[in-house]
């Protein structure tokens, strides 16, 4: 292969990356905003190799949490609950360390996830309940049980091993939570992309009734993928729990609204059969920058959810296609 033909080759990718500018805007965003805050705030340590590690270290939980909502909207459901069930597996997990060890503990935490999963499927699928009214609800139940069980106060978890692998372990400089997050961002991938599952899931969202025709069980697909997004869910919880050695209902408050967000911003669609696990990982990690440089311009926390939302109104909003 002559220069030539590589010159040409390379011209013609980024000519096909351009000329399709609104389905990479998130990588056009992600690039333009961090090349902004460089700039701009590289006096006030945005560069530094701490700063952007924290980013990782903030954004992972929401990563872990998306790329599962992914898989929720992509079949054409939703899932509102994520974030009350990380807080109540990281004080189940924190319990359960504490009477029967770190072994319990992670299977008590994953059994959690496992458990809302399945009340939200069964309700969903079987009953009949939209998922919308169905996590929701859930969302209030799970925090309730959290609050309930730990008495509104914090667990702490004693085994520094369970804390160093879920989320406060470093090999070198680098943190356990970014192998977390490149762990589920690759196998997410590959299931959506790569296995007969990922394919049943994209055309439940596409078109239920020509799925069902075509011999899906569609039913049974949405029902996977809710257990799907609250197992993920709780992993999340069970890695706030490792970060911050401590259970807390509080934990994963409001993350269902970042989770959906990283998502869409990536190039899931809310109504169903199409969606992306690597732009959902950037999408997390869009969101995660822009709350990491805002913090470092000092804007008051309310001038930070202003900005925060309009920036990702404009990226949302530039990556519809035209009708």
């Amino acid at each position: 292969m002559t220069f030539t033909d590589t010159k040409d080759r390379t011209r013609n990718a980024l000519s096909g990356f351009l000329g399709n500018w609104r389905q990479n805007i998130i990588y056009i965003g992600f690039a333009a905003i961090f090349v902004i805050f460089a700039l701009t705030l590289n006096d006030r340590g945005f560069l530094n190799p701490n700063n952007l590690l924290n980013i990782v270290r903030q954004t992972t939980m929401i990563a872990v949490m998306a790329v599962a909502m992914t898989f929720v909207l992509s079949a054409g459901e939703i899932d509102l609950s994520v974030g009350a069930v990380a807080g109540l597996a990281s004080v189940t997990v924190a319990m359960a360390i504490a009477v029967a060890g770190p072994f319990a503990g992670i299977m008590a935490g994953l059994a959690t996830g496992v458990a809302v999963g399945v009340f939200n499927g069964w309700l969903t699928t079987k009953i009949g309940i939209p998922s919308f009214l169905t996590t929701l609800a859930m969302m209030g139940i799970a925090k309730g049980v959290a609050m309930w069980i730990s008495g509104t106060s914090a667990v702490p978890i004693l085994s520094p091993g369970y804390s160093w692998w879920f989320g406060g372990g470093s090999i070198g400089h680098v943190p356990v939570l970014l192998f977390w997050m490149l762990i589920f961002g690759v196998v997410g991938q590959v299931v959506l992309r790569r296995t007969s599952f990922g394919r049943r899931v994209l055309a439940t969202g596409g078109g239920e009734q020509a799925a069902s025709y075509s011999g899906i069980n569609t039913s049974r697909v949405k029902f996977r993928v809710l257990v799907i997004s609250s197992t993920a869910a709780a992993v999340a919880g069970m890695l706030y729990a490792g970060r911050l050695q401590s259970g807390r209902f509080q934990l994963g408050e409001g993350d269902e609204l970042s989770v959906i967000a990283a998502a869409v911003l990536g190039g899931t669609s809310l109504f169903g059969g199409k969606g992306t696990v690597i732009g959902t990982i950037v999408g997390a990690l869009m969101i995660g920058l822009i709350n990491n440089g805002l913090i470092l311009m000092g804007l008051e926390f309310s001038q930070q959810l202003i900005a925060r939302g309009g920036i990702i109104i404009l990226a949302v909003a530039l990556s519809q296609k035209r009708v």
